[in-house]
C-alpha cells in the first residue's frame, strides 16, 4: 500500500513537472509565431510564402504527422490493454512516420535553400526557417526518445517507468502535432492563399 501510494505521488509529480516543460514550449512557439507574424512581408525584395510553398508537398507531411498521432494513440490504447507487444508495433510505426515527415521537411530546407531562398536571404526567410526548423528539432528529440522508449519496452516490458513515460511521450507527440497544426494553418496556408 505504502508503495503503491509512494508510486503514485512520484507519477503526479513527474506528469505535473513535464505539463510545466510543455506550457514553456508553448510560450517558445507562441514567440516564434508572433515573430513569423511580423516578419512574413519582410522578404527583402524576395519571394513570399505564396512563390516558394508546395501546398501538395506540406499536405503529404501533414498526412504523415497526424497519422502518427493517430498510431501514438494507438499504442497507448495498447499499453493500458497491458500488451506490450502491440505497444512496440505501434511505437515503431509512429517512429516511421516521424522520420518520414522529418526526411520531408529536410527534403523541403534542402531544395528551398539549392535555389537561393535560405535563411539568410530574407527576414521572412529566417523566422519561417526558425519557426519549422525548431518543430522540426523537437520532432528530430521525440524520434531518439521514442527509439530509447522501445529498447526499453523489450527489455523491461510495461514496468511503471516504462508505461509512464509511455504516457508522457504521446503527451509529446501530441503537442507536437498540434503545433504543427498551427504551422500548416498559419505559415503555409495563410502564406498560399492570401
Amino acid at each position: 500500500m505504502q508503495v503503491e501510494t509512494t508510486l503514485r505521488a512520484q507519477n503526479e509529480r513527474t506528469l505535473i513537472g513535464f505539463w510545466i516543460y510543455l506550457m514553456t514550449d508553448v510560450v517558445l512557439f507562441a514567440t516564434l509565431f508572433a515573430t513569423y507574424m511580423v516578419l512574413q512581408g519582410s522578404t527583402n525584395g524576395g519571394p513570399a510564402g505564396s512563390d516558394i510553398f508546395n501546398l501538395q508537398f506540406v499536405l503529404v507531411e501533414t498526412g504523415l504527422l497526424l497519422t502518427s498521432s493517430f498510431t501514438a494513440g494507438l499504442m497507448t490504447v495498447a499499453m493500458r490493454k497491458s500488451d506490450s507487444t502491440q505497444a512496440a508495433w505501434w511505437l515503431i510505426i509512429t517512429f516511421l512516420l516521424g522520420a518520414s515527415f522529418l526526411g520531408l521537411e529536410l527534403q523541403e530546407f534542402t531544395k528551398l535553400a539549392s535555389e537561393g531562398n535560405s535563411w539568410q536571404h530574407s527576414a521572412f526567410l529566417s523566422s519561417f526557417f526558425t519557426l519549422v526548423g525548431t518543430h522540426g528539432l523537437h520532432i528530430f528529440f521525440g524520434l531518439l526518445w521514442s527509439a530509447v522508449l522501445f529498447i526499453q519496452l523489450i527489455k523491461k516490458g510495461l514496468t511503471n517507468n516504462v508505461t509512464r513515460r509511455l504516457s508522457l511521450f504521446g503527451m509529446f507527440w501530441h503537442f507536437l502535432d498540434v503545433i504543427w497544426i498551427f504551422i500548416f494553418t498559419i505559415v503555409y496556408l495563410m502564406g498560399v492563399v492570401l
